[in-house]
Order: structure tokens, then sequence, then C-alpha cells
């Protein structure tokens, strides 16, 4: 086919494909150079003491133990109150509502929240969640801030997943007898879960790196708490403590060891988010 193209065309088609190769390089390039850059900082400060330790102005030691219990509290509680409501939301609006105007008015407000500043929700957590609700900055009024940030993004990637579902699917399920919610349970979530995956991972990624809206809600405490203590307690996660330990203290080799942990526990989060994904689709579609 390229034969019978004009040298005029040839050059233009070669000056494309050099451009989107040259574009895809520079990504990767420029990707390899944050990820290396920060582990060459920050992964030699990153020993077991750090790890699995506790910072303490008396011993002289830092460790960041309580951040990391912290993020994953937070992910957790997060994560389970959205994913009902998002998911739940997102089925409600494909598959149930009738009225299309209503339909498309929610989803125009969460397009809309999806672009807000996290600042401005850090501000009305702190102002509902911990002065009007009178909770205390803590796990719990920051993973309800976060519930609020993130609720749109799962709504509308598992309202994209499911319309993605053929139509034909639908209609052999009822046809064969099965009702409503018995073929979205069974038919049509499990060919979606890929789309819904990709929304809890895109969620789990905005919940590990954010940190404005955390610093009003949720807190600069260092201490290790349990998981009850820590909902109604001032608990930083690893964003926060980077944030204190490289710009209020001045340490940044501390805040890139802190960097590199990150990065590590986003890794495994998504992975084990991309291997559920994986696992639950292979075991509905043996159904």
């Amino acid at each position: 086919m390229e034969r019978n193209l004009s040298p005029r065309r040839r050059a233009y088609d070669l000056t494309m494909r050099s451009l989107v190769w040259l574009s895809a390089l520079l990504t990767c390039a420029l990707l390899v150079f944050l990820i290396g850059y920060i582990f060459y900082r920050g992964a030699g400060s990153v020993t077991r003491d750090f790890l699995t330790g506790t910072t303490s102005y008396l011993k002289d030691t830092i460790g960041i133990l309580p951040n990391i219990l912290n993020t994953l509290y937070i992910v957790l509680l997060s994560m389970a109150i959205v994913l009902p409501l998002g998911v739940g939301a997102a089925i409600y609006l494909t598959e149930y509502a009738a009225n299309r105007r209503v339909v498309e008015l929610i989803e125009f407000a969460t397009e809309t929240l999806t672009g807000i500043p996290s600042i401005i929700f850090g501000l009305v957590g702190m102002l509902f969640f911990v002065q009007k609700m009178d909770l205390q900055a803590g796990v719990l009024a920051g993973s309800l801030t976060l519930v609020v940030m993130i609720l749109p993004t799962i709504v509308r990637t598992t309202q994209e997943s499911l319309k993605t579902v053929p139509q034909s699917y639908r209609e052999g399920a009822l046809a064969l007898g099965a009702g409503k919610w018995r073929m979205v349970r069974t038919v049509v979530l499990p060919n979606a879960v890929d789309g819904i995956v990709t929304g809890c991972i895109l969620a789990v990624g905005r919940i590990v790196g954010e940190s404005a809206a955390l610093l009003y809600t949720a807190g600069f405490g260092l201490v290790l708490n349990d998981f009850v203590t820590a909902l109604h307690s001032s608990s930083a996660t690893l964003t926060v403590a980077l944030y204190v330990y490289a710009n209020d203290r001045g340490r940044t080799d501390i805040a890139f060891s802190i960097a590199s942990v990150l990065m590590l526990l986003t890794l495994v989060i998504n992975l084990t988010a991309a291997l559920t994904g994986r696992k639950l689709k292979k075991n509905g579609g043996t159904q």
C-alpha cells in the first residue's frame, strides 16, 4: 500500500511516525529519569529501622511505620466506602435510570467535581467533617473527604465500562429468563470488571498521592496508633510526612526516602488491584 503513495505523502507519513516515536521515547525517558533520580537520592537511606521504626526526638530516631500504616488505613477505609457507592450509582445510572435528562445532569456534575482542586475538598472536609460534624482530625475525617474526591472518578469510569458491554449480552440473559439484577450481576459486571479495576487504580493512586486535602483533615501526627485510635487522632500519611520533612524541617534526604517508599507502595497496591480484577473477571466468566 505504501508503494503507491507519492513521495510527498511518504515523507509526511515518515515525519508523523517519527514524531510519534519521539514523543513516546521522551515520555518514557522522562519517567525513567524521575524514578531513577528519586531512587538515587532516597533508596540509600531506606533501612529496616527506617521502615519499622517511629520518629522520636528523645532517641533521635526517624521512622515512617506510622505513616505507612496511616496510608493503608486511609486507602482501605476510603475504598470500602466509595466502591459500593460509586459502583452502585454507576449501575443505577446505566442500567436502571429512565430519565435521560437527570442522568446527563448527574454526569455533568461528576465531571465538574473531577476538575475541582484537592485543596478545595480539604477546606470543605475540614469545615464539614471536622468542625460541623465534630470529628477530630484523623483517618476517618480524611477518608470521608477523599471519598467525596474520588467518588466522581469511580462513577464515571464504571459507567463507561458498563457502556462497553454489548447490548446483545443483556438481551441474551433476559431472553434466558434472568431477572434484571441477575443479568447485571452475572453478565454485565464480569465483562466490565476491567474498567472498574482501572477506576479503582486511579482512585487509589489519588489517595496515596494526596496531601493537600489530608493536611486539613487527617493531620500531621507521626505517632504510631492502632486503627481505632487513628480514626480520631492526628495521623499523617506518607505524602503528608514527606511534606513535613521537606518543607517544615528541611530534611530533603528523608523526603526522598519517603518518596521511594511511596512509589514502591503504589506499585504494590496497583499490581494487587490488577491481579484481583483479573481473578474476578476469570471467576465471573466461569459462572
